[in-house]
């Protein structure tokens, strides 16, 4: 790869990457979008272990630019999300713009030419923007337990599946009860002989709203002007109606925890198993989780649900207060969030992981000051805990091309002001305060430091309506 002056490169070609390709493709620039895999995808991509599903609706999980009428179910299997993708890309000719196996080693910004110096397993580029999009749940994270690694057996990230194992007969240990694990968790007990779960901390379980989709509502979607349209902004505002309780008024959510309650009672009847799996903080303070077969994959005569603090790993199995052996060993213990990308950027004044030290913030999720040109997408505090992040992908996007349209009509660079980051992150942290989030479980929203650093606390229509235009007097315009 030669030293090619690109308009934008865009890092990453999962959701973020490829929205941001259509639409700054679409407005002339020149695209590159540089992806470490042989594949597009991203999360779909890599997270292929039995039962994956997204847990929000797929009408509103999808671009609006590009909506699908025929959607399987109302929550679409990883599979299926991976095959929309491709079909977007495909609809889109994104394939002369993606450079599939080509690994971002760094970036430095050169401020003599006003351009990013991207260096790759394949040689040095430039561009004048660069556009990371790599995703806040992209860096699987292990626990930090004595013996990782020592296991003699098979063991595994659920990102990191391994299809070429038979469960079968297996003793299988899953670490962690989030959301891979509860998808996961039911399908290896259809056929292992022991599928053992270490808990640390009982989630809240409620209910999935999945079914599937019929051929006549799938033909209205096709057919009936609006109708998908209809479906999409139904399903919503039903999902930010959830922002009153979680940010709003957390005091309501007392009444859904009561209703969760009554849920595991009905699901879960014997008392023992009930007082194990019953969570211990406010329901919302972590991710609420939605499934219909784990209360009762936990029921299965070979599930064993044990709470019993890890002690270490060990070559034959898991230590706790006794050891257990296993054949096969699972972590299904989430993503480093909260850590930033792995990737070296180095700005005006030192690396985004130096700017970084004392926990991730940007102004909108999405610029860093001392960084010029540099556009995050789903960067700090622009996750979600109720709603789609493809409608956060599409708002950050519509900022950043306003911002493209600056620099192609003449601007070098444009660098956030640091007095306006810094208020912005103050009033956001103000008000996490208040939410549900910061009422004291230890959930992976927060960081080492105890600062939520993921998401935004608010309506997400009200993100979208800071990041409609660019607001270009935040910013030192060059």
């Amino acid at each position: 790869m030669t030293a090619t002056v690109h308009d934008i490169c865009i890092i990453g070609a999962g959701f973020g990457g490829l929205c941001a390709g259509i639409h700054l493709g679409s407005d002339g620039a020149d695209v590159v979008i540089l992806e470490a895999a042989e594949r597009l995808g991203g999360t779909w991509r890599d997270n292929t272990y039995p039962g994956v599903a997204c847990d929000v609706q797929s009408h509103l999980y999808s671009f609006s630019f590009a909506a699908n009428p025929d959607w399987s179910r109302t929550f679409a299997p990883g599979d299926e999300i991976q095959a929309y993708l491709e079909n977007v890309a495909a609809r889109f000719q994104l394939s002369s713009v993606i450079r599939f196996g080509v690994r971002v080693e760094g970036a430095r910004w050169s401020a003599e030419d006003a351009c990013w110096v991207v260096q790759t397993s394949e040689g040095e580029l430039r561009a004048r923007m660069l556009v990371p999009a790599v995703g806040g749940l992209s860096r699987p994270k292990l626990p930090n337990l004595p013996g990782v690694g020592d296991f003699e057996g098979p063991a595994f990230h659920t990102q990191g599946w391994r299809h070429d194992l038979d469960f079968a007969g297996k003793r299988v240990g899953v670490i962690g009860t989030g959301a891979s694990a509860i998808q996961v968790v039911p399908e290896l007990a259809k056929t292992a002989a022991e599928v053992r779960v270490f808990q640390r901390t009982a989630p809240w379980v409620m209910a999935k709203p999945d079914r599937p989709v019929g051929k006549l509502e799938r033909w209205a979607y096709r057919r009936i002007p609006g109708a998908l349209k209809l479906r999409r902004w139904g399903v919503y505002w039903r999902l930010e109606s959830r922002v009153v309780a979680f940010v709003l008024a957390p005091k309501l959510l007392s009444v859904i925890e009561w209703q969760a309650r009554r849920e595991l009672k009905r699901a879960v009847p014997d008392p023992e198993l009930r007082r194990v799996v019953t969570p211990d903080f406010t329901l919302g303070c972590k991710r609420v989780l939605l499934s219909n077969n784990y209360y009762p994959a936990l029921q299965e005569p070979n599930v064993v649900v044990d709470t019993a603090p890890i002690v270490s790993i060990e070559p034959a199995g898991v230590q706790t207060d006794t050891l257990h052996e296993l054949d096969v060993l699972i972590y299904a213990t989430g993503f480093a969030a909260t850590e930033g990308p792995s990737l070296e950027v180095v700005g005006t004044h030192g690396s985004l992981a130096e700017a970084w030290a004392d926990g991730m913030s940007a102004y909108l999720g999405t610029t860093v000051s001392g960084f010029p040109n540099l556009f995050l997408i789903t960067g700090p505090n622009s996750g979600l805990g109720h709603s789609s992040m493809v409608f956060i992908i599409e708002s950050q996007v519509a900022y950043l091309r306003e911002a493209w349209a600056l620099l192609a009509s003449g601007a070098r660079s444009v660098d956030v002001k640091a007095e306006v980051q810094e208020a912005f992150n103050v009033g956001l942290q103000s008000r996490l305060g208040g939410t549900v989030w910061a009422s004291g479980c230890k959930a992976w929203y927060v960081d080492a430091k105890g600062r939520n650093t993921t998401l935004w606390p608010d309506f997400t229509w009200r993100f979208a309506q800071r990041t409609r235009h660019f607001d270009v007097d935040s910013y030192t315009v060059g």
